[in-house]
């Protein structure tokens, strides 16, 4: 699928492919953040007339093209090109939705589709992938944000094909279909086979990492995401008890809808603004508040994004930066900082049009330059180190060494969760990394006071 679109009222966040609707009636338990209108963005009251020369070309080269075109061309398929042409020119996320568009949108709002599990966006007329969506064939196959899809079943992308290119990423489960891939960091093209599934997606994903220390991975945002997160974490805290801090890992989440994303950071908040939204209509203009109820109680934060990370999910980030709620560490988000509306010409066919900016709650706007990490991390991966056996490596290997009156029968007194945070630096630098920063958050909470001697 396209990279997701950030909605709000008809509204979504991410990009081409994900239905922009407001969420249903919050369930029961789920707290409602607050909408409010700010005032209107000034526009010109200058008026912009129409140049009947403009309207006499396009004439000429509808007329030329439908004459003298080396094939025929029909009137349906050239109008269809026209509109597609006009909105693409505009930005990269404004585009036509035909009834196929249309199903693909809603099918991306709810998680259920047929195809590979990646976001794609058009740049410069090649197909670069914003993300692989947890558990789907593409991110089995080792696809990874940034890469660029350069051949779909050995037919080289065209910019002129681009909407036909998108089509054949989708099909029946079953189906087989062959990217040529070209890897971030690599100038060597590889073929990938791969085979279409039933993409389900289930945005929440949530166990403890250590005793006491929660890890939520949200790989897109979809209608379900927040009661999900609700119900799933409320489940984790009942079972383990209070959590002391908690890893949110937004890495590689391309979005979705926009009050999911208000939702998941209205979950952590008792106060604050989330987000504000300013266009030049009405209905483009809102700000979302957070109420109470953290369901962490103020327990430490880390969020993890890197490059992969946009839209809707950036909002969330701000949302839990500029609130000081939360760290933010990796590498600096993708800087998708608009808003798309969804607005229907007929039951078949719609726009979906860039109307608004969003801005975090300190008021910035991260389009095309993303939020920065309080702590960056690069894209790195580490190996356990050779090291000889060490005959004697603390006190208790020498002999006739005095015992500690206070040690237990049996203790094992290496085991000091460093074997633990090496095995998971070797699968996962970036959340090693983070786990042992919120350990630190933690101990600085809890930390008991020192008694002072007199």
């Amino acid at each position: 699928m396209r990279f997701s679109t950030l909605s709000l009222a008809a509204l979504l966040l991410a990009a081409p492919v994900v239905q922009a609707q407001t969420s249903a009636t919050p369930s029961s338990g789920t707290k409602k953040p607050a909408a409010s209108t700010p005032a209107p963005a000034s526009s010109s009251s200058v008026p912009d007339r129409m140049d009947l020369d403009d309207v006499r070309n396009f004439s000429r080269v509808y007329e030329i093209v439908r004459q003298a075109y080396v094939e025929p061309v029909d009137n349906k398929t050239m109008m269809k090109a026209a509109i597609s042409g006009m909105l693409s020119g505009l930005d990269p996320h404004s585009e036509y939705l035909d009834k196929d568009g249309l199903a693909e949108l809603n099918e991306d709002t709810t998680g259920q589709y047929g195809g590979l599990g990646i976001e794609v966006l058009q740049v410069d007329g090649t197909l670069r992938i914003i993300a692989p969506i947890d558990d789907t064939p593409a991110a089995r196959a080792g696809i990874k944000a940034g890469d660029t899809i350069i051949k779909v079943n050995g037919k080289p992308v065209d910019a002129e094909d681009i909407d036909e290119m998108f089509k054949e990423l989708r099909g029946d489960p079953g189906t087989k279909i062959t990217l040529t891939i070209l890897h971030e960091k690599s100038d060597k093209p590889i073929d990938m086979p791969l085979v279409r599934e039933r993409i389900s997606v289930t945005s929440v994903k949530l166990r403890e990492i250590e005793p006491g220390y929660a890890y939520i991975r949200i790989s897109q945002f979809q209608d379900d995401t927040a009661p999900d997160l609700e119900k799933k974490l409320g489940e984790l805290i009942r079972k383990n008890g209070a959590q002391k801090g908690a890893i949110l890992d937004l890495r590689s989440n391309p979005g979705g809808l926009l009050t999911a994303a208000v939702g998941v950071s209205d979950d952590f908040l008792d106060s604050g603004t989330i987000v504000t939204t300013r266009g030049r209509l009405q209905d483009s203009n809102l700000s979302f508040e957070a109420h109470q109820g953290d369901l962490l109680h103020g327990a430490p934060m880390v969020v993890l994004v890197d490059n992969g990370t946009a839209s809707a999910a950036e909002i969330v980030s701000g949302a839990l930066k500029d609130n000081r709620r939360a760290l933010i560490i990796g590498r600096r988000t993708f800087g998708k900082g608009v808003v798309q509306t969804v607005l229907p010409l007929d039951n078949d066919h719609a726009v979906k049009i860039t109307t608004a900016r969003y801005y975090t709650p300190s008021g910035v706007s991260i389009q095309a330059e993303g939020i920065k990490p309080d702590i960056a991390l690069a894209d790195l991966s580490v190996n356990k180190a050779d090291s000889a056996a060490t005959l004697i490596g603390s006190e208790a290997d020498l002999p006739n060494h005095l015992a500690n009156e206070n040690s237990k029968t049996g203790q094992d007194i290496d085991n000091d969760g460093s074997a633990e945070n090496a095995k998971l630096a070797t699968q996962d630098y970036a959340l090693s990394q983070a786990l042992n920063v919120l350990k630190g958050l933690a101990l600085n909470r809890v930390a008991p006071a020192i008694p002072t001697k007199h």
